[in-house]
């Protein structure tokens, strides 16, 4: 198929969602492409590479990239997740600072705003009042005063629900608008550029996370090992994961009391590997001790970073 040949005035381009962690941008990222491309978690820095979703409408197709959020770092991963954010950055056609609506703009979001001016100084910026499910209208009115008066009254802002899809729609044809008039990038049926490793690995991190508090998330890597035919039942691949944590004590808050935390991991993920496999899996799951690996430059590369 020649997926380049497009209708006159037809637009596309690459845009991404910026904001302080737990703004909402995975969540929205799934919105607005439509399945599940980004893991979510109500803990920070849970992003840790550009996910780039593909939005097919008829008169464009947006390419959604989902980064890291921009943070102050604490250690070497954290800088070279920032450094790839700033990368990003550069490379978009149209960035949206993304501002919840349950929370009041503060030095964090500014301090953000600044860091992408001085990396896109010529990009241009609009604003995405996330979660506006959960407060009343006049919430949303005042949170879209302020965010005008953050980015500049001319800036287009744009209050939306990733959970209940209120005003998707509408958020869609401003993102458009904003685009340059250019070819399609990606054929009809592609979601995202994401490899099928990289998208099982978040899977079980995902499900890994999911639950835990506190300094341990950040600690959790995730690599799969490989993928092979099961020799005794056909139809079924074996996902060998290994999860990666930093400390013994670690490895036994995942476990679990019994083993149970690490059986709701395997429960948890199973069934969306076997979904994006399309394919019965047996999900082989190790937990190792990968000593302060956040902080050791040979790890982080060994581990994508």
């Amino acid at each position: 198929m020649d997926y380049t040949n497009t209708p006159e005035g037809f637009r596309s381009g690459f845009m991404c969602f910026v904001g302080r962690p737990n703004t909402g941008k995975s969540t929205l990222t799934n919105a607005l492409v439509g399945q599940k491309i980004a893991i979510t978690a109500n803990q920070p820095e849970t992003t840790r590479h550009p996910i780039r979703g593909i939005v097919h409408r008829d008169d464009a197709q947006i390419i959604v990239v989902d980064t890291p959020g921009l943070h102050r770092p604490r250690t070497l991963l954290g800088e070279r997740l920032n450094e790839v954010v700033k990368d990003t950055y550069a490379d978009m056609d149209l960035i949206a600072i993304t501002i919840p609506a349950d929370e009041k703009i503060g030095p964090g979001d500014r301090w953000i705003l600044d860091n992408v001016r001085k990396v896109a100084p010529k990009t241009p910026l609009m604003g995405i009042i996330t979660k506006i499910d959960k407060v009343s209208r006049d919430q949303v009115a005042l949170q879209l005063m302020a965010l005008h008066k953050l980015l500049g009254e001319d800036s287009e802002v744009v209050p939306v629900s990733a959970v209940t899809g209120e005003q998707r729609d509408i958020l869609l044809d401003v993102i458009t608008s904003l685009l340059p008039e250019g070819p399609k990038f990606y054929p009809d049926d592609h979601v995202t550029d994401d490899d099928t490793n990289t998208r099982i690995a978040e899977l079980v991190r995902e499900a890994a996370l999911s639950g835990l508090k506190d300094e341990l998330p950040h600690s959790v890597a995730v690599e799969v090992d490989e993928i092979i035919p099961n020799p005794d039942r056909p139809g079924t691949l074996n996902v060998h994961v290994i999860i990666y944590v930093e400390r013994p004590g670690q490895k036994t808050i995942l476990m679990g009391k019994n083993g149970r935390r690490f059986k709701g991991i395997i429960h948890a993920a199973r069934p969306q590997i076997c979904k994006l496999l399309d394919s019965n899996v047996y999900l082989d799951l190790r937990i190792k001790v990968l000593k302060n690996w956040q902080s050791d430059p040979k790890q982080l590369g060994r581990l994508g970073f």
